[in-house]
């Protein structure tokens, strides 16, 4: 079988899955699991050996004419480079895992079947966006996996977060998909082609005119798909929906997809130098934002969520200084270490009964009830603040290495300006990436109070994917060198400057990260008679509360033993500082984007209502109101008797002769 062969049926194999599981989910229930498995699972295995085949040599590219629109024509292409390989098997790994783990964790869900149907769907467009080399059947993968992300934000739509949270998604992608359709249409002009390669090769030769402008236009759609400021507003609000859920947004699709697609076209944005310092103090706000707004957080899942936020801005920084090599290199490791993250999260959460981690620190043990997800987080979160040897380190100093190549002027492409944005915002994302990866396991694995519960063993499905995606979280960075030709044969390599710059500050992150937590825990155990006090709050009534934010919380949680109540040993507090209380809050964001635009629309709407009610249709009405009143008038007369209307005849006879008469009079005298 060829390799286009093979490539086609990647992306085909999730969408048959989904429509065969929405159309035997009730009928067949027994056939759910299989179907929502299995085709995920070949897709995964035929996408690695389309890698293989590809081997990092010259990109396979093969296309037909989908439909003649008279101008620009519109293909079914593949364009399969070497970055393009390696994200499909990234794709295809987080979506079996996912889906294996959906097995377990969503076991009792009345909807699953529904919920399966919609991840392998939402997997088949990204492998779509991901292999395809033309914009407009990008585009259908990219809407695709906007709505299919609209309903399983929402999967628990009883609940009113889930509601608004999976609208507010929509909505605010929807936002940025405005100018991103608008710049692939100005893009393919220039270009007279929608074919990615024809576009590269029309970049090369000059053929845009309006390089700076197009670049803008798809940076929008590009910050709305992945969370970039200002449009990353709605992935915390994203937690909502089943963790399973986050672990595929996160890892391996929809925020992948942004950082993809410019990966993809960055000779267009390399091609204005104002759009990569725009792209560069983009990166750089998000990162230092997310960052601070992480370590606030006391949802477990939240502040996973702005780590993500903070490491895709480390990949847009990459890409703001034209090494698309580094930016996705940052973006496999990423995706392997966040959806451990969060489907170690997920484990917490079934263990724990709850998601907050003020909760999970004033219990003890939890480590040794959940050992699975404690070891892999442990893996995961080193990976995260960039501690070598794990992935992490190699692929954020591969960032932080093409940032200082660009800020030393030695970028073909990129402006020294850009460089130093994204080398300062990077440095000090790596001390905030730290010392927050720092205080969640803290918090959350060495708390101390009541005994922490113990359920039993979780199921095989849930901590044996969490195994192996510990296995690349480990060893991906290690192979740096042998994939380099898979990256354009860049150097990925991190130099001896950035290592002591980015480690030194992830040591100074996580190390007063710990001696703050240790001065919080003995504040929380001198407080005055908090261990004394009649009141107690149990981990279930914490896990009841914080169910409003994750609603699955409320179908795992257990009775707990009473967990003293008082103040948690939260590190987070000492280390923002008046902060604190704005960064919990996202730094209002919301609250502007309300006073800034969704009062001036509503106000506008309810303008043109009473325009439309009281202005439009009093016209309308009036028009209708003088027929009627004149038909009225009309009836009256008629009231059926013959002598009324001999009378009114005989009358109107003698006016028209009384007016002849005077009329002929009148002539004559003149």
């Amino acid at each position: 079988m060829s390799t286009t062969t093979l490539a086609v049926l990647v992306p085909l194999l999730p969408f048959l899955g989904a429509v065969a599981g929405l159309l035997l989910g009730r009928r067949a229930p027994g056939f759910v699991r299989p179907l929502a498995v299995l085709p995920v699972l070949a897709a995964a295995v035929l996408a690695v050996l389309v890698a293989v085949r590809q081997g990092g040599g010259k990109p396979i590219v093969a296309s037909t004419e989908l439909t003649p629109t008279g101008s620009v024509p519109i293909d079914l292409s593949l364009y399969l480079n070497g970055f393009a390989v390696l994200v499909a098997v990234l794709v295809g790994l987080v979506a079996t895992c996912v889906q294996l783990y959906s097995t377990a964790y969503l076991r009792e869900d009345p909807r699953y079947s529904s919920y399966a149907a919609l991840v392998s769907l939402f997997t088949s467009a990204m492998l779509l966006v991901v292999y395809t080399g033309d914009l407009m059947v990008l585009l259908v993968g990219w809407e695709v996996m906007g709505i299919c992300s609209y309903f399983l934000v929402g999967h628990y739509w009883e609940t009113e977060a889930a509601r608004s949270a999976s609208l507010k998604a929509f909505l605010v992608t929807k936002l940025g998909d405005v100018p991103f359709l608008i710049g692939l249409f100005a893009l393919a002009t220039d270009a007279d082609s929608f074919e990615i390669p024809k576009v590269l090769g029309a970049v090369a030769a000059g053929g845009l005119d309006h390089p700076t402008l197009i670049a803008l236009l798809l940076l929008g759609g590009v910050a709305g798909k992945s969370a970039q400021f200002p449009l990353h507003t709605w992935l915390p609000d994203a937690m909502a929906g089943p963790t399973p859920v986050s672990a595929l947004i996160h890892a391996a699709t929809m925020v992948a997809a942004g950082v993809y697609f410019v990966a993809r076209l960055l000779p267009v944005f390399a091609a204005s130098a104002a759009a990569l310092v725009v792209m560069a103090v983009m990166a750089a706000v998000t990162m230092l934002g997310s960052g601070l707004a992480a370590l606030a957080q006391d949802d477990i899942k939240r502040v996973l969520a702005y780590s993500t936020i903070g490491q895709l801005g480390y990949m847009i920084g990459a890409l703001a200084v034209a090494d698309r090599g580094a930016a996705v290199f940052h973006l496999l490791s990423h995706g392997v270490f966040k959806a451990l993250l969060f489907l170690g999260a997920g484990v917490i959460i079934h263990g724990a009964g709850t998601n907050s981690l003020a909760a999970m620190s004033r219990m003890d043990g939890l480590a040794k009830r959940i050992p699975d997800a404690f070891w892999t987080m442990t893996i995961a979160l080193l990976a995260l603040a960039a501690i070598p040897p794990f992935a992490g380190f190699f692929s954020k100093e591969a960032v932080l290495v093409a940032a200082e190549h660009a800020a030393g002027g030695h970028s073909e492409s990129a402006p020294s300006a850009a460089g130093w944005v994204v080398l300062v915002a990077g440095v000090l994302t790596a001390l905030l990436t730290a010392a927050y990866a720092t205080r969640l396991w803290l918090m959350a694995f060495r708390g101390r109070g009541a005994a922490a519960p113990d359920h039993g063993k979780e199921p095989v499905a849930m901590t044996g994917v969490l195994w192996v995606l510990a296995i690349p979280t480990i060893g991906l960075g290690l192979c740096a060198g042998p994939i380099a030709d898979w990256f354009d044969g860049n150097e990925l390599s991190p130099t001896l400057t950035t290592s002591v710059l980015g480690t030194g500050a992830a040591a100074v992150g996580a190390v007063l990260t710990y001696a703050l937590w240790q001065r919080a825990t003995a504040k929380a155990a001198a407080a005055p008679a908090a261990a004394e006090q009649p009141s107690a709050v149990s981990a279930a009534t914490a896990a009841a509360e914080s169910a409003a934010e994750a609603p699955e919380v409320a179908e795992v949680t257990h009775e707990h033993p009473a967990v003293p109540a008082g103040p948690a040993a939260d590190p987070g507090r000492a280390l923002l500082g008046p902060l604190h209380r704005h960064a919990a809050d996202g730094f209002h964001l919301d609250a502007v984007y309300d006073r800034l635009f969704v009062r001036p629309v509503r106000a506008a709407a309810s303008l043109v209502r009473f325009l439309d009610r009281e202005v439009v249709d009093t016209y309308v009405s009036g028009a209708g109101a003088g027929p009627r009143l004149l038909g009225s008038l009309v009836r009256r007369a008629q009231t059926g008797n013959v002598q009324s209307y001999l009378s009114a005849l005989l009358a109107g006879a003698v006016v028209l002769a009384i007016a002849t008469a005077v009329l002929a009079n009148v002539n004559a005298g003149s």
